[in-house]
């Protein structure tokens, strides 16, 4: 099956501080491998039969080699990199109007700056809605009593997570971000932290991947609980060894437990091993995207 390519209509250029992005708006829509991209090309070969993924250890990257499997893509490649470099392909393509497919998460700022579509996964590759868990190392509990209770408390929304998002992609640092968010919603930290007594300088340590969700929940709660009088440290690691640092107990939380499908194989791997402390976020999601102007909806279009 052959989806056509047609219908690109003007978009908005959106300056986004990335490194190695920009460029000129080219009136001819090109394919990836050079040449123009005409009305009777299919997507596959729009866009070389490649979608653009992030870091190989991610558990989105080993849902689309499932995804390749389960429709059958067997001249399709998904390319591995940071999660940087999947947006700065992103912009790229986007502002020149060009066919481009990226793996996808949201809540991410890329929703909140292009105008993005998730493909339909009639087949369940990605699975349904997912939610995002906080893990702790075994006795957490026991050792940081009032940090675990701010841990148990921490729930925010999607909207939340994206002013944070936003802010550190427009150039604050990640701290300040989460700061001028802590600022702005009191009442939602108060929540957290009812009832919470300050400790003097106990140290807590968490391991984070440099997804941007992650990096804006990480630290919001490292400001949160520096304010009740820990010493916070943060360490940025890939998602395998990020598992297996609050598994071992070299670290104490981790912010970013995708369920049940992103994070499933590394659930299983360290059953019995993790302190599921509680879902911060409900209804995200993971799965293929690609700009609206292009004329594709589901995953089935990539066949041919």
């Amino acid at each position: 099956m052959k989806k056509k390519l047609f219908g690109i209509s003007t978009v908005a250029l959106l300056a986004v501080g990335l490194a190695a992005c920009g460029g000129d708006k080219n009136e001819d829509t090109t394919s990836s491998e050079g040449e123009p991209a005409s009305s009777s090309e299919s997507v596959g070969k729009a866009v070389g039969y490649k979608i653009t993924g992030i870091d190989p250890g991610a558990g989105i990257m080993e849902a689309t080699d499932r995804a390749i499997e389960d429709y059958g893509l067997d001249q399709w490649s998904v390319t591995s990199g940071s999660g940087a470099a999947m947006t700065a392909a992103l912009k790229k393509a986007y502002d020149k109007e060009e066919p481009i497919i990226v793996t996808g998460w949201s809540p991410h700022w890329k929703f909140a700056k292009y105008d993005l579509k998730y493909l339909d996964d009639p087949k369940g590759s990605y699975g349904g809605a997912e939610e995002i868990h906080t893990f702790g190392r075994l006795g957490l509990k026991e050792d940081l009593p009032e940090a675990y209770a701010v841990l148990q408390n921490f729930h925010w929304t999607e909207e939340d997570m994206a002013e944070v998002m936003v802010e550190i992609i427009d150039g604050e640092k990640p701290n300040v971000a989460a700061q001028n968010w802590i600022d702005a919603n009191e009442d939602k930290v108060s929540a957290w932290t009812e009832g919470v007594e300050k400790v003097d300088g106990d140290k807590i340590k968490f391991v984070y991947v440099a997804w941007d969700s992650t990096v804006a929940s990480t630290n919001v709660m490292a400001n949160v609980l520096g304010e009740l009088g820990y010493e916070v440290e943060m360490s940025q690691v890939e998602a395998g060894p990020m598992y297996t640092a609050v598994a071992d107990g070299s670290a104490d939380v981790l912010l970013a437990g995708w369920l049940p499908v992103t994070h499933k194989t590394y659930i299983e791997k360290f059953d019995g091993k993790l302190d599921d402390i509680g879902v911060s976020m409900e209804n995200v999601k993971i799965g293929l995207v690609v700009p609206t102007y292009m004329d594709i909806d589901s995953i089935e279009d990539l066949q041919e």
